[in-house]
C-alpha cells in the first residue's frame, strides 16, 4: 500500500534535507572539479536489447510510492548529447552520492529483502544510490528517459543495480562500487535487464557480458 499524503510529504522533506546535505558536504570537491576540464570518454559500442522483461518487485513498489519517478515522457530525448558539461555533471553526481550515503542492506535497514528508495536517511544499498543520482541528474536538466535503472550480475555472481546513461557516445554506468563512470562494456558485469520505454515493462539485455578494466577512479 502506498504512503498517505502526509507520509509522502514527510518523506519529501527528509529527502530535500538530505539533498542539501549532499550538496553542502561536497561543495569543496565541486569547486575543485569546476577548475579542471574532464576529457570526454571515447565512443563505445552500444548495448543491444532483446524482448521485454518483468521489473523487480522493488521497482514495482517504488513506482507505487513515487509514480512520477516512473513516468517515461516520450517527448524527451532517449539519448543525451555527451558534451563536456554533461560529462562533468555525471562524474560529479556519481562521486558525491557515493560519498554521502553509507552502505546498508535492505534487511538491516528495513527488515525486508528488497526495497527501492532514495536513502533519505543517508543509508542505502545499490539501487538507493542510483535512484538518488537519477533524481539529482533530472534536477540538473538531464532527461529521465535517458537515465535507466539497470539490473546486472556483478563480479561475485550477485544481483546488483546500476544506472545506465544513454548517450550519443555509448551507454555509461553510474555505480556505487566505483567513482569512475565507465562504458557498460568495461564494468565486468553481466547485463540482465533495464527500465523500459513505457509503463512497468522492462527491456531484456540478454545477459550481455562486459570485460573489466583497471581504473584509478574505482
Amino acid at each position: 500500500m502506498g504512503r498517505s499524503y502526509f507520509g509522502r510529504q514527510i518523506a519529501e522533506r527528509a529527502l530535500s534535507a538530505f539533498a542539501a546535505f549532499v550538496v553542502s558536504c561536497c561543495m569543496l570537491g565541486t569547486a575543485a572539479e569546476a577548475q579542471m576540464s574532464l576529457p570526454l570518454p571515447a565512443p563505445s559500442a552500444l548495448l543491444g536489447q532483446g524482448g521485454t522483461a518483468k521489473p523487480t518487485m522493488g521497482w514495482v513498489h517504488f513506482c507505487e510510492e513515487y509514480p512520477s519517478e516512473c513516468v517515461v515522457n516520450a517527448a524527451e530525448p532517449a539519448v543525451i548529447t555527451l558534451n563536456a558539461k554533461v560529462w562533468q555533471t555525471l562524474v560529479r553526481v556519481n562521486r558525491q552520492v557515493n560519498a554521502a550515503i553509507k552502505p546498508l542492506s535492505d534487511a538491516d535497514h528495513w527488515g525486508v529483502e528488497d526495497r527501492w528508495d532514495f536513502a533519505e536517511d543517508g543509508y542505502g544499498d545499490c539501487e538507493d544510490y542510483q535512484l538518488l543520482k537519477r533524481r539529482f541528474l533530472v534536477a540538473a536538466g538531464l532527461p529521465r528517459r535517458a537515465l535507466r535503472m539497470t539490473v546486472v550480475v556483478d563480479e561475485d555472481g550477485l544481483g546488483h543495480a546500476v544506472m545506465m546513461v544513454r548517450t550519443d557516445r555509448g551507454e555509461f554506468i553510474l555505480d556505487n562500487k566505483r567513482n569512475a563512470v565507465l562504458p557498460w562494456n568495461q564494468t565486468g558485469y553481466t547485463y540482465v535487464k533495464r527500465e523500459g520505454d513505457a509503463g512497468s515493462v522492462w527491456a531484456s539485455l540478454g545477459g550481455a557480458v562486459s570485460s573489466p578494466i583497471a581504473t584509478a577512479g574505482r
